[in-house]
């Protein structure tokens, strides 16, 4: 078993990390909110640390799940960051999605500081971290990863490294991009089925079963049509992820128009109030035009 830290306890990290004491690892956690990490090790066992480059200090990989780019800098980098706490040899596995630039960025860092580094964003969500069944997508050398996958796999239905630094995230953006097009559609048969009076339940017990079914409408059509959004990703991480997936579009020349469109009607959620609310609240701004409300 190894000696591992884990930064970041949201509502992803703290399940993902859980799973690793399972696991019989030794772990050391770190959360911004101290109170978190209490929690957590009062749950789990382990041990809790004040900085990243204290749980980071002789542990043999290092595993982060923050906010963004500057979270995953300030959890990385200087005095207090887990890279200073490294030693040669280990590696650090992030899992948050952050633009490929930061990943490039932190990936030379680490390599210059004898650090191992993999860009390890997930897809599942709150549920697929609970259960430990996360889709994991890996960019990095491949001896590193090598090393990584098993510990990764303590969370993971599928982990699979898909290239170099980067790749990982590049690919987390073609799963954003898919879910927002995927969640858009399923709003509008879900809309279009009350506007003509149908039984939407029926309707998606029948088209579920054909070439119109996926995960979105398996798992998020009883909750939209109960008008129920108080779980899931939230609408502001999805723009975050979406401003990401728009911006390295143009640096790569990759034209994504139901992506920018979908990236405003979720806009409008935000506009509603809705920013905390599952990404599959895009059928309110729908419900909301047909009342001549925000969505118009």
């Amino acid at each position: 078993m190894a000696k591992l830290a884990f930064l970041g306890l949201g509502v992803m990290g703290y399940p993902m990390a859980g799973h690793l004491a399972s696991a019989g690892h030794d772990v050391t956690v770190y959360n911004r909110t101290p109170a978190k990490a209490e929690s957590w090790v009062a749950e789990h066992g382990g041990a809790r640390a004040d900085t990243p480059r204290q749980a980071a200090q002789d542990a043999d990989f290092v595993m982060s799940c923050v906010g963004n780019d500057d979270d995953l800098r300030s959890v990385c980098l200087g005095e207090n960051g887990a890279f200073a706490g490294m030693a040669a040899g280990s590696v650090f596995v992030d899992h948050t999605t952050v633009s490929a630039k930061v990943t490039r960025e932190l990936y030379a860092a680490a390599n210059a500081a004898g650090i191992g580094f993999v860009d390890a964003p997930i897809s599942g969500g709150q549920a697929g971290a609970e259960n430990g069944v996360l889709s994991v997508m890996c960019g990095g050398d491949q001896p590193i990863y090598d090393r990584a996958e098993e510990i990764i796999g303590a969370y993971a239905r599928i982990c699979r490294r898909i290239g170099d630094s980067g790749a990982g995230q590049m690919t987390k953006m073609c799963n954003q991009i898919a879910i927002a097009g995927l969640v858009q559609g399923l709003s509008e048969a879900l809309h279009f089925a009350e506007s003509a009076g149908l039984d939407g339940r029926a309707v998606v017990e029948v088209i579920s079963q054909g070439a119109a079914g996926s995960w979105q409408m398996s798992n998020r059509y009883e909750t939209m049509l109960d008008d129920h959004f108080d779980h899931g990703f939230a609408v502001d991480w999805m723009r975050k992820d979406l401003d990401i997936c728009l911006g390295t579009a143009d640096e790569i020349g990759a034209s994504l128009p139901v992506t920018a469109l979908v990236d405003q009607f979720y806009k409008d959620v935000q506009h509603m109030g809705g920013g905390r609310r599952d990404t599959s609240s895009l059928i309110q701004r729908l419900r909301a035009f047909k009342r001549g409300g925000a969505g118009h």
